[in-house]
């Protein structure tokens, strides 16, 4: 999330926009920006299954980032709408998978976004989110802040979203299976492979290069990931 954080500042002084791919050094719950968290999760569940925790910056809620690939987009505000660029990025992510063969759409529109609560990220698609057989395959948000945008997502390799019933402390019911890259393809690809497939699915958008690192992008890192390290930002609600 530091990254993230730092990538967007970076998205504001430069007017560059950045794509990042990445996954988790094991697995990690996060919560969304304004999603209720304190005291509704067993920490002692969370420990035993060695699972971290971590609140974005982005709306949305909880998603269990395990078996996935995470992905960020962070761009400068140009006086595009952003559910124009909310769009574009869906169909760069659409054209990636869709060179695996993955018959991935759109969702169809709603009339109102779901607020923030606990049920599960992946337990239905919100307008325009990315589905396989109408069960959702991407989960994707979006936050604005000091003149840029960031969007991020998961895109599942396989459904371990389940989990997440169990790190709770009251129960609930268990929300529909989420669609994953298991579900379609025979032979998935790897974090690896879906990543490429995404950067050569965003050189159709116009040249790109390599990030460049800066003193200011490290210490943005630095300053960030502090900060999302902290309880005071991960239970704040």
């Amino acid at each position: 999330m530091g990254w993230d954080h730092a990538l967007l500042e970076r998205a504001a002084r430069t007017g560059e926009a950045t794509l990042r791919v990445y996954e988790w050094d094991r697995p990690t719950l996060s919560l969304g920006r304004n999603q209720p968290a304190r005291d509704e999760y067993d920490l002692g569940q969370l420990a035993a299954r060695n699972v971290g925790i971590v609140r974005r910056p982005t709306g949305g809620r909880a998603l269990l980032h395990g078996r996935e690939v995470t992905y960020s987009v962070t761009a400068p505000l140009t006086g595009e709408p952003l559910r124009a660029l909310y769009q574009r990025i869906n169909e760069l992510l659409l054209r990636a998978l869709h060179s695996f063969g993955v018959p991935a759409e759109l969702s169809a529109p709603r009339t109102r976004a779901p607020a923030p609560s606990l049920a599960p990220c992946f337990q239905e698609p919100t307008s325009g989110e990315i589905v396989l057989h109408g069960r959702k395959l991407v989960g994707s948000a979006q936050w604005r802040h000091g003149g840029a945008v960031l969007q991020h997502g998961s895109i599942l390799l396989a459904d371990d979203q389940p989990l997440i019933a169990a790190l709770m402390r009251a129960q609930i019911a268990q929300p529909p299976a989420a669609a994953s890259l298991s579900d379609a393809l025979a032979s998935p690809p790897s974090a690896s492979e879906l990543a490429a497939a995404l950067f050569a699915s965003a050189a159709h958008e116009g040249e790109t290069s390599a990030l460049p690192r800066s003193d200011e992008l490290r210490d943005g890192i630095e300053r960030w990931t502090a900060h999302y390290a902290g309880d005071d930002w991960t239970w704040r609600r």
